[in-house]
């Protein structure tokens, strides 16, 4: 009797594997974007209202300082953060987290930069709708909902044997 077997495909030589067929393809936003929507995720985190200093964030989010500070300069001009200056100053969200998406963020901050991809392409139909989809679900998820579903995923349960 023949046992069943798992079907393996031939090893290639590592040098000819594309790197995109080894692991999914990845959205490629700029590091300062990365940052940016790390430190509005961060404020979201927060009890409403409450300054946070950069410095906290900086070292929550694991972003160099003087680069944050740039970031939240430039999402304060956006209307994103506000700050407040002095000993119990620092940034927070300037409307509440519900009322700011991560699409709105990633274009303000990614505004200067735009994608460039031949005139005359057959895959440009499918990266409009690439383009189009990935758009609508950053547009639909607000920094509140990515708020509660960390939060959420970070609950650990921890069994209680008291009897």
């Amino acid at each position: 009797m023949r046992s069943a077997q798992l079907y393996t495909p031939p090893r290639q030589p590592l040098q000819s594997l594309d790197r995109t067929s080894v692991r999914a393809i990845r959205m490629n936003i700029s590091v300062k974007s990365e940052y940016a929507l790390l430190a509005v995720f961060d404020l979201s985190l927060q009890p409403p209202g409450e300054p946070v200093k950069i410095a906290d964030v900086a070292r929550r989010q694991k972003i160099p300082q003087k680069f944050l500070e740039l970031i939240l300069a430039g999402l304060k001009q956006g209307g994103f953060v506000e700050s407040r200056r002095g000993a119990e100053g620092g940034y927070r969200l300037a409307k509440p987290a519900n009322e700011i998406t991560v699409g709105e963020v990633l274009r303000f901050v990614e505004d200067t930069k735009h994608t460039k991809r031949a005139a005359s392409n057959p895959f440009n139909r499918i990266w409009q709708q690439v383009d189009a989809a990935v758009a609508t679900i950053l547009d639909h998820t607000t920094f509140a909902e990515l708020a509660r579903t960390w939060q959420k995923s970070q609950t650990r349960y921890v069994a209680n044997w008291d009897i």
